[in-house]
């Protein structure tokens, strides 16, 4: 992308990857250096076990470029033909992904058997995919980058492959107390090494990817938090003009369990569009083919009834061998998102501002997406997940593992938005161009984007600690994800659409620009 999707990384991360090593040899058997993969025990249970062991490496995944990233440039016009055909895209990678999981015997008979029946047959379906994206926005006078034929192609990823070239370092994404997004860019170990259990076991028996559906999370993806070094940086030195203030909207968790497997602002009238199931709070009606008009339209959960955002965000889930009403179901067991849906007991949305400026409001319809949920195969250009524990978040937040709390603490998961707008676009055709985030160091906002009030929402769950012993991890928990990213930690992300009545959105900025916490 450029440097408003970019981030960058901090001294302090390049610090952690020797301490990360260390960690990796004492922290419960997980020794990423020797790239093992983990595959499930035999299936003697019903649900297919909630334990995985190490395996040699093969096949893990299918790694494709994401094309709609790439995407800078879009006419309006031709934006909804183009979502519809990405969606086509991601879809075409589920099914090769099931299939690449559903036919372990045959990839061991026929070593080609994965390139002729499975990655040969995608290129193609990808390339006539891309093909109509190029006709879509030729056919209403935009041009089109003919280099992005080349993304047609698709590969395999094993064990030391899932980060797209890159290396990711736990916990060396930093972000500081105040909400200020601070990221390192760049370099994975631990949760990053891909565990895969492609590879056949003694007497033939083919094993999966770990996790309770095959396809993750593994044991890699886990660490204690108290063994962990503290790696959360300083707020940036507050300005003379700074925005000092916050505002609270208070929207619930989520107990009336508003879900669906849509995302409107990805895939905007495609059903499944995300292939994995979303929490919802705020606006209660939002899904595929919502429009700004229905948002207006859709009540709120928020105790403010101006507040008619919507706030959504991929559930976690428990993989202690249990099901939930999707086992059966698209985006749900069908796609690998299994085990009981965790509702948070606790979700803060908060508003804040810029160490260094005033903040003007939000526009209303405002998209942001936080994150990315494919950084599995896509890097870490665009990861923004913090994972961490109550009573350790000012130390520790990570981005490639999922902590092991200790007695008594819970799993909280925080995410800070995007905080600089272009000041003309609600969204861009890879819908992340028209935001971007502060200088990690400074909090100014680049030249053409102004400061808006930070979006930061943090959520709790009350999870039993996973346990890792001899390489395996049991009663695992893991965040919704597509298929083939293996419910990595990393692949975590926040979806946000702002919609506001009665002048909410001058009052939030009001509210922070005169340094007062309201709600």
């Amino acid at each position: 992308m450029g440097r408003n999707t970019r981030k960058r990384r901090t001294p302090l991360a390049t610090k952690a990857i020797a301490a990360s090593a260390a960690l990796a040899l004492g922290g419960g058997g997980l020794i990423w250096a020797n790239f093992y993969a983990s595959a499930h025990e035999p299936n003697h249970q019903t649900w297919g076990g909630n334990s995985t062991k190490a395996a040699t490496a093969q096949v893990a995944t299918i790694s494709c470029p994401d094309v709609g990233q790439k995407l800078t440039n879009v006419p309006w016009r031709a934006r909804q033909g183009v979502a519809m055909e990405l969606a086509n895209l991601d879809k075409q990678i589920t099914e090769a992904y099931n299939r690449l999981a559903s036919t372990r015997q045959a990839q061991t008979n026929d070593p080609s058997f994965v390139q002729n029946s499975i990655v040969g047959p995608l290129k193609d379906k990808r390339a006539a995919t891309i093909d109509r994206i190029r006709m879509d926005i030729q056919r209403v006078g935009g041009s089109f980058n003919s280099a992005l034929n080349q993304l047609a192609a698709c590969t395999t990823q094993s064990a030391n492959q899932t980060t797209a070239g890159g290396q990711q370092q736990d916990g060396g994404q930093q972000q500081n107390t105040g909400g200020q997004q601070q990221n390192t860019g760049g370099q994975q170990q631990n949760g990053g090494q891909q565990q895969n259990g492609g590879q056949q076991q003694a007497g033939g028996q083919q094993q999966n990817v770990g996790g309770q559906a095959g396809n993750g999370p593994v044991a890699a993806d886990f660490v204690d938090i108290t063994k962990v070094a503290p790696n959360v940086q300083g707020k940036p030195r507050q300005l003379g003009n700074a925005s000092t203030g916050t505002f609270t909207t208070r929207c619930g968790v989520n107990a009336n369990k508003n879900h669906n497997t849509d995302n409107v602002i990805v895939a905007p009238g495609v059903t499944n569009g995300a292939h994995h199931l979303h929490d919802y709070v705020g606006n209660q009606k939002v899904n595929a083919f919502s429009s700004n008009q229905t948002f207006l339209q859709g009540g709120t959960s928020c105790q403010n009834r101006n507040d008619l955002s919507s706030y959504y965000w991929p559930v976690v889930r428990v993989q202690d061998g249990s099901q939930d009403f999707d086992q059966n179901a698209d985006g749900g067991g069908k796609e690998g998102n299994v085990g009981k849906i965790l509702t948070p007991v606790q979700a803060q949305i908060k508003y804040v501002g810029s160490p260094a400026s005033k903040v003007v409001a939000m526009p209303q319809f405002l998209r942001i997406i936080t994150g990315d949920a494919k950084t599995t195969t896509n890097g870490l250009a665009n990861a923004n997940a913090h994972w961490s524990c109550t009573g350790f978040e000012n130390k520790v937040q990570l981005t490639s593992q999922y902590p092991i709390c200790p007695q008594g603490s819970k799993v909280v998961r925080t995410f800070a938005f995007q905080s600089c707008w272009d000041g003309q676009n609600i969204d861009s055709a890879n819908h992340r161009t028209h935001v971007a985030f502060a200088d990690p160091a400074s909090g100014v906002c680049g030249n053409g984007f102004k400061a808006i009030p930070q979006l930061t929402m943090r959520l709790v769950y009350n999870i039993a600690p996973p346990t890792l012993q001899n390489g395996q991890v049991k009663n695992a928990y893991a965040v919704d994800g597509f298929p083939e990213q293996l419910h990595k930690p990393a692949t975590d992300h926040d979806d946000f659409i702002s919609v506001t009545t009665g002048g909410l959105a001058n009052k939030i900025a009001n509210c922070i620009n005169t340094g007062r916490q309201c709600q």
